[in-house]
């Protein structure tokens, strides 16, 4: 039985943007979060959730293992980039796009090269 830490890095190592978050995309249930998700949706690429409000376990041991308290959180290549405040920071000076872009082009690309 794996632990909700393997979870974590099972989760962040499947999904090159993973965004933990309060609530969906759709429907966010806190303002950090819905901000954070719009700033990242504006960025035009997929990427992963995880609604730590169905997560107990996750929204429990996250901020343990990422050595960062609060929600959202958003990961990006296995990397923590930050939280509401660092992504809309971001976001506003264009590196979030550049960021997010060129992750979804390196995992499109992997995934390209995967199924040849």
């Amino acid at each position: 039985m794996s632990s909700t830490q393997d979870n974590i890095q099972q989760q962040i190592g499947d999904n090159p943007i993973l965004i933990y978050m309060k609530g969906t995309p759709q429907l966010p249930q806190c303002g950090f979060s819905a901000q954070t998700v719009q700033a990242l949706m504006n960025c035009g690429e997929r990427f992963a959730f995880v609604n730590v409000l169905d997560n107990p376990d996750i929204r429990t041991e996250l901020p343990k293992f990422a050595n960062w308290p609060t929600f959202p959180q958003l990961w990006v290549e296995g990397e923590l980039v930050g939280g509401c405040d660092i992504v809309m920071e971001m976001h506003e000076s264009g590196e979030l796009e550049k960021m997010v872009k060129a992750a979804a082009e390196r995992a499109n690309s992997a995934e390209s090269n995967d199924n040849a």
